[in-house]
């Protein structure tokens, strides 16, 4: 889990756009994040195992 700080710090527009940095929108976690799912991983796979992510199938061979 994310400090509250930086997760309010990061949702705040900066004054330069490439200042602007990722964050998981469900844990405020800034890295490995999936631009696709606009998540990070844990909660991907999480997510994924629970079924709540339509299209994603867990592997299995």
């Amino acid at each position: 889990m994310a400090k509250k700080g930086l997760i309010n710090k990061s949702q705040a527009t900066p004054k330069f756009s490439t200042r602007q940095h990722n964050r998981c929108r469900i844990c405020g976690r800034s890295r490995a994040y999936m631009r696709r799912f606009a998540i990070c991983r844990l909660c991907f796979r999480e997510m994924a195992w629970k079924g709540e992510i339509p299209g994603v199938k867990k592997a299995s061979w």
